[in-house]
């Protein structure tokens, strides 16, 4: 027979195949184990912007329902610099135990590898993707010492001073810069861009007047239009926000004008397939909460859950939905 010409007799394969059978009757109450008392202790959350922005904002909703629904303290840590691409490095290197996790989104995972000539990571294969959280607009919204009141106005100032006007973003890469390349591309303007380490400073320096206008995440702009220190101007999003429904859309006046912000809960790469599993059970737990979509919702944002296979494949497809756009800007980082 074939098993006795190979030197293995029945005997033997009967007693692999007992071990074998013991081995995953051990094996299977441990990964469930492992599923069920996961988190075990604290979760450091990076957000890779400074604190007192949007993405701040939200990540504390978020990781405030992650808290309660674990009852383990997910803990923000804010590191920003070089349009996310600082903290996300940080969490790359980080250990794949899920214990260290972060805010990904469409600056460093989608814009990033185009724009920069040379990253520190891999924005695909140096993470491990779970679900997205959030899909929010920009607003544009200028001093309000510049004498515009829409979109055509500003396309007029613009083209009759070329280069004399600048907008303000969170950093090179992120949804506020390339929402005023694109705008630049697609009105034909010449305007400056004046990076800074995150939306918060930006929006302080343009209440001051040091820079004339941002494309900003719609909770920070939409706070400030609220209390009359800045004109809202138009948002990026394709349709209008129904938390600001008067204000009407870019491509009202700039047909094909859609740019969002939007953000995955996202580790390093090689978490184990357990974790990965019980953190997507929890986080669509967290999302598709009431009192979540009620508080995302009140600040322009909307909670989105996806699983882990589809928040990669958006990654993708967002990549190469924007790549073409930054290479038209000319907008490149060394």
């Amino acid at each position: 027979m074939k098993f006795a010409k190979q030197g293995i007799g029945r005997r033997t394969i009967g007693r692999r195949t007992v071990v074998a059978g013991l081995a995953g009757a051990i094996a299977a109450p441990a990964i469930g184990q492992a599923q069920s008392t996961y988190p075990n202790k604290p979760v450091r959350y990076i957000n890779p912007f400074p604190a007192g922005g949007a993405t701040d904002t939200l990540s504390r909703i978020f990781c405030a329902k992650m808290s309660e629904i674990t009852g383990q303290q997910w803990i923000v840590e804010n590191k920003g610099g070089s349009g996310g691409n600082v903290g996300m490095d940080s969490l790359a290197q980080s250990a794949p135990d899920g214990y260290t996790l972060g805010l990904g989104g469409i600056a460093s995972h989608a814009i990033a590898p185009t724009l920069y000539a040379k990253l520190p990571f891999n924005p695909r294969t140096d993470f491990t993707f779970v679900s997205t959280i959030w899909v929010l607009p920009n607003m544009l919204v200028v001093n309000l010492d510049v004498p515009v009141k829409d979109v055509p106005e500003l396309i007029a100032l613009l083209k009759k001073n070329p280069g004399k006007y600048s907008y303000a973003s969170a950093g090179s890469g992120t949804t506020l810069h390339l929402s005023g390349e694109l705008f630049k591309i697609l009105a034909d303007v010449d305007m400056l861009h004046v990076p800074y380490r995150g939306a918060a400073p930006a929006m302080q320096d343009l209440l001051a007047g040091q820079v004339h206008m941002i494309f900003d995440n719609i909770p920070g702009s939409l706070a400030q239009a609220r209390a009359g220190k800045v004109r809202p101007i138009a948002v990026t999003s394709a349709k209008r926000t129904p938390v600001a429904p008067d204000v009407p859309t870019i491509s009202e006046t700039l047909v094909g004008f859609d740019i969002v912000s939007w953000t995955t809960l996202t580790g390093p790469a090689k978490l184990p397939p357990d974790v990965i599993t019980r953190l997507s059970e929890l986080s669509k737990k967290a999302l598709e909460s009431p009192d979540l979509i009620a508080k995302f919702q009140d600040l322009g944002a909307t909670a989105r859950w996806s699983s882990p296979a589809d928040a990669l494949a958006y990654r993708d497809a967002e990549e190469a939905r924007l790549a073409p756009i930054i290479r038209k800007s000319g907008a490149r980082v060394d």
